[in-house]
């Protein structure tokens, strides 16, 4: 992961990345909303967002931690 990336980063990447994360949030056609999702993977999900869309983020989240870790090279 990029060090200036938010650990939220990993939230907006299981959802598709910003364009289908702002789909998700339905704000796709607001102007602007894929640069704003695009800004949270370096500043974070606002609190606010986070509330308002609970269920979006709680399904990513649990989807992240049910896929299987990567196989490591000579395990």
């Amino acid at each position: 992961m990029d060090h200036d990336q938010h650990p939220d980063a990993a939230l907006i990447d299981g959802l598709g990345g910003p364009t289908a994360t702002a789909k998700r949030l339905d704000i796709l056609d607001e102007p602007g909303a894929v640069q704003r999702v695009s800004n949270w993977k370096r500043r974070g999900i606002p609190a606010r967002v986070r509330l308002d869309h609970a269920e979006v983020f709680a399904e990513a989240a649990a989807a992240a931690t049910a896929q299987p870790a990567p196989a490591q090279e000579g395990a």
